[in-house]
């Protein structure tokens, strides 16, 4: 009768041992991260290649790259997109933030993501947010973004550009980026044969 005790204690003690390791392991995996600043994302988590922009952005009056000019990305913000040939859509002179931010889908934490600008945070008014301030994001670039709660890393007043650009990883035109800035682009020097390639 004791030996029966015995292992039907050990059992319910094995049972729990089990029960607290499958906890833990899914907390871990809960808490999974994806930096945005190291060129894995798949262009997959691009929620459109919509043109739509808040209203009150406004359109930079002299930016260093013009609309319709030819560039080098040397951003990492996607798969295929470091050193990758573009084409400016746009530009704008906002604030430019790096946010980290839980996804609304249930996806890992995304870590400094590049860029969301003053005009896609939610009640942001119109001066710079100090790194640690918490908001809510409205900009709408990856799935499970709009009106997820982030926290401000960084910011930099500067001019954004919206971009079409051709991956280098063979994977079809992505159109209507948002947002690079002047310092993740470089001129194309070759216009001619970058205007032809981005029309492929």
């Amino acid at each position: 009768m004791n030996r029966n005790k015995f292992v039907i204690i050990n059992l319910m003690i094995l049972g729990v041992l089990t029960l607290y390791g499958w906890t833990c392991t899914c907390s871990l995996k809960s808490s999974s991260v994806i930096n945005s600043d190291n060129g894995k994302i798949s262009i997959a988590y691009k929620n459109s290649n919509s043109v739509t922009i808040p209203n009150d952005l406004k359109v930079a009056k002299n930016p260093t790259y013009k609309v319709g000019s030819d560039v080098i990305v040397l951003a990492k913000h996607m798969k295929g997109m470091y050193g990758a040939k573009a084409r400016i859509v746009a530009a704008y002179d906002t604030i430019a933030y790096v946010v980290t931010y839980y996804p609304t889908t249930g996806g890992p934490l995304v870590k400094n993501h590049k860029w969301v600008v003053q005009e896609e945070i939610k009640n942001a008014g119109n001066k710079l947010l100090e790194p640690g301030v918490s908001v809510i994001l409205e900009a709408n670039h990856l799935k499970g973004m709009k009106g997820a709660k982030a926290i401000i890393d960084s910011a930099v007043p500067t001019t954004v550009y919206m971009i079409d650009y051709k991956p280098t990883t063979g994977a079809p035109i992505v159109k209507n980026h948002k947002w690079v800035i002047e310092s993740e682009l470089l001129p194309e020097k070759n216009e001619k044969s970058s205007y032809q390639f981005i029309l492929i």
